[in-house]
């Protein structure tokens, strides 16, 4: 007599069985379907660029900020100029 073992499914995998199904609008590029505000990308925005930074200093991620490949790296390395002309911090002032 064979029986039939049914996997009990931890906590951790249920959440994230769930967070895969649930449903989360498709985060989309600003720049590509904008190409006024691909004009506005330069180090010396920093009003701009400050928006994809967090609040310690850090790049935010194009997973997070929706950005496509080419526009995600095109603001990091306007970024990193700013902080080299001392626009934008490295780091938040304290920790």
């Amino acid at each position: 007599m064979s029986k039939k073992i049914k996997l009990k499914l931890s906590a951790r995998l249920l959440r994230k069985k769930k967070r895969r199904s649930s449903f989360s609008p498709q985060k989309h590029c600003r720049f590509s379907s904008n190409p006024e505000l691909v004009e506005q990308i330069n180090y010396k925005n920093p009003v701009l660029l400050r928006q994809f930074l967090t609040e310690r200093g850090k790049i935010l991620p194009s997973r997070i900020s929706g950005n496509s490949a080419f526009f995600q790296r095109m603001i990091s390395r306007e970024i990193k100029k700013a902080r080299i002309m001392a626009l934008l911090p490295y780091t938040s002032h304290g920790f």
